[in-house]
């Protein structure tokens, strides 16, 4: 087949290529892309927005990096794929080694595939296995929080807000979970034991059913960009363990770095049992994600039958995918991110807390590398995407929210510049 032309490629796309949460042939077409560079990019007719999404908060480095291409093009030359099945490679192995090294201690044990959405079904797997292994096969459900998303995939799904969340058309054919209101406390300062008190009467009254608690560790994500104190996950991780259910940490979003932390759980000084990895792992080069237990949960599965966990993704541990991953590990480790996810806080404190006082502002949340303007009502996202491009950003607002989470290595010109269009867009969609 001929490759589309210049003036064909685009009409083609748009009848015949879905987008995400988009119509396959929308009124607002997606804006072509022609490259990117740092925190720049480029689109087709020359035009050029500072990037405040990071792809979906995963390319972390920027694009194109020379690090990255190198990494890339080095593991190429040897092999792009191997299945995992019956082989194994020296890439999947050292970047387990990156990230047994650099997560919480108690996780020792790596089950890597494909995306986040996909370790989160990993994850859920594992719990329900785990049980089943130790004879309480009545240990099937998993208990979670209100505004929380963990993916698009049915377990996942499943374990994402039941009301608030965009699967309502999928609910019927959901595993029945269950949900304590989210927490209410931002930070220790503010801690009062009754944001607690629906989550333990839940955990207590159903412990005999209970696999698993999962959360969102400090930031809740997609299902509401929300800010909750460390507190809270404390006392969760000591009510699982009363309880005797495992704790999954959801660390897809906040992991490497985003919140100021190199793992979010690590502001609770707490460790899970089974923890989530995807989105920032390649830097946002290729699709990847891990899943990590502790000795416990791992050598539990292995010593009982089946004799193995029962997942295996026909991409597992791609070397490609791996050796990036490791490459990006390495040169976050190498820069000074703290100093930089601290100056992104900075500056949205700086830019967004005046937002707070305007009419039809609902709330301003910043944590780490994340600014957030809550509306009272939701956001027109065609027309206010149209004035970020016109003004030279790239956000993707969603519901009521207007944030963003840039790549670490934005400069301070490009960072002042994409919080001043951010504002100043956002009043006047206020004002409409």
């Amino acid at each position: 087949m001929n490759r589309l032309s210049d003036d064909s490629w685009l009409a083609f796309e748009g009848t015949h290529v879905w987008h995400p949460y988009a119509p396959l042939q929308g009124a607002h077409p997606p804006i072509p892309v022609r490259s990117a560079h740092g925190v720049i990019l480029t689109l087709e007719d020359g035009r050029e927005l500072i990037d405040g999404m990071s792809s979906w908060w995963a390319a972390i480095h920027g694009y194109n990096h020379p690090v990255l291409n190198a990494a890339a093009r080095a593991q190429l030359e040897a092999m792009a794929h191997v299945m995992f099945g019956g082989l194994t490679h020296r890439p999947a192995a050292e970047l387990a080694a990156r990230l047994v090294e650099i997560t919480p201690a108690p996780l020792q044990s790596v089950f890597f595939c494909d995306s986040g959405s996909v370790s989160v079904e990993v994850a859920i797997k594992l719990a329900i296995q785990y049980w089943h292994a130790r004879r309480r096969p009545g240990k099937q459900r998993l208990l979670s929080v209100r505004s929380g998303y963990h993916g698009d995939t049915t377990g996942a799904m499943a374990v994402c807000d039941p009301e608030t969340g965009m699967h309502h058309l999928f609910t019927s054919i959901l595993p029945r979970h269950l949900f304590a209101p989210a927490p209410t406390c931002r930070c220790d300062a503010e801690w009062n034991d009754a944001d607690i008190a629906p989550f333990r009467e839940l955990i207590e009254r159903h412990r005999g059913e209970l696999a698993a608690v999962i959360l969102e560790p400090i930031v809740q994500g997609a299902g509401g960009m929300r800010v909750y104190a460390a507190e809270y996950l404390r006392r969760v991780r000591a009510l699982c363990d009363e309880f005797e259910v495992l704790l999954i940490l959801d660390e897809i979003a906040t992991g490497f770095g985003r919140t100021g932390t190199l793992f979010a759980c690590e502001q609770a000084g707490i460790a899970p049992d089974i923890m989530c990895l995807g989105k920032a792992l390649t830097g946002g080069y290729l699709t990847l994600a891990a899943v990590l237990t502790t000795t416990e949960v791992s050598s539990t599965l292995s010593k009982n039958p089946p004799g193995a966990f029962m997942h295996g993704p026909t991409f597992m541990a791609n070397p490609l995918a791996c050796a990036v991953a490791s490459a990006s590990i390495d040169l976050l480790l190498a820069s000074p991110w703290q100093e930089r996810v601290a100056a992104i806080e900075a500056a949205c404190r700086r830019h967004l807390e005046e937002c707070r006082q305007w009419p039809g502002v609902a709330d301003v949340r910043v944590k780490g590398a994340i600014g957030v303007i809550e509306m009272q009502r939701p956001v027109n996202l065609p027309a206010l995407t149209a004035r970020f491009v016109e003004r030279g950003i790239w956000l993707r607002p969603f519901g009521r929210l207007v944030y963003l989470m840039p790549p670490y290595l934005i400069g301070g010109d490009d960072l002042e510049q994409l919080l001043d269009a951010m504002t100043v867009t956002v009043r006047e969609e206020l004002a409409c």
